[in-house]
């Protein structure tokens, strides 16, 4: 029997707020006081750095930042910086990996979390938005090593023939960054670039890879897709790759 999902859209909400909400409900989530849940949102203007940030990733200054409104968070995801903001379909899937959380062996008095595929998680995450594009006649791609889903730069360019250095043949349309707490439970999620103003990547070296190019389904599609649109073809996809019911539901 498949397990149920929950879904929210919670439309535009501060990073902090949001960042807060995770952590009650993957509290429940681990107390069996709650499904399976995969947050759909927008964020205000918001630069966050993850576990491998570099600090001088950041190009703008103080000044900048407050004149463009953009708040800074260092987080606890995996990655380095990435943008978000109006316009960006944010994920949020808080999902039972590691059900138990951390556990102890006999032979060691460490504690650890239960073997569990966290690297295809990450896989799956990439295969849910590669499916949600292909929707709107979009070809995103993964590429070994990188985290993130990819577009080709140069269409009519094989697989095969095009470089792995994202600079060169690769534009980023989607970043993945995610954190399994001590409990099982996943947090943070992605970023696809559905029509955001694309000029906020200016004050942040992405992600950490020098050069490398973003792009957004309003730069790819003309028109491009309704929010709504995308947001329904992620949850669709999400059904596929993980399995699950998907459920909407209106309160979390």
């Amino acid at each position: 029997m498949k397990a149920t999902c929950s879904v929210h859209w919670l439309g535009q909400v501060p990073y902090e707020k949001a960042w807060q909400l995770q952590d009650r409900l993957a509290g429940e989530i681990a107390e069996e006081k709650r499904q399976p849940t995969l947050l759909l949102l927008e964020h205000p203007h918001t630069y966050t750095f993850g576990r491998r940030g570099q600090a001088e990733n950041l190009l703008w200054d103080e000044a900048e930042l407050a004149h463009r409104g953009v708040d800074v968070h260092w987080v606890d995801r995996g990655g380095d910086v990435t943008y978000h903001g109006p316009g960006q379909l944010v994920g949020y899937p808080l999902l039972p990996l590691a059900p138990g959380g951390l556990q102890t062996t006999p032979s060691s008095s460490s504690a650890h979390l239960p073997q569990a595929d966290f690297v295809g998680y990450l896989r799956k995450l990439e295969q849910v938005l590669i499916c949600a594009l292909d929707r709107f006649g979009v070809v995103g791609e993964q590429i070994t090593g990188l985290t993130g889903v990819w577009v080709g730069k140069q269409t009519t360019c094989s697989t095969a023939t095009r470089s792995t250095d994202p600079a060169k043949n690769w534009a980023k349309v989607a970043a993945i960054g995610v954190k399994v707490d001590v409990k099982g439970i996943s947090r943070h999620g992605f970023a696809l670039n559905v029509n955001p103003n694309m000029a906020f990547w200016d004050g942040i070296v992405g992600c950490g890879l020098e050069g490398c190019q973003e792009t957004s389904l309003a730069e790819l599609l003309n028109p491009p897709p309704s929010m709504p649109a995308v947001r329904d073809a992620v949850v669709s996809s999400f059904n596929d790759i993980f399995g699950y019911i998907m459920e909407w539901r209106n309160t979390v």
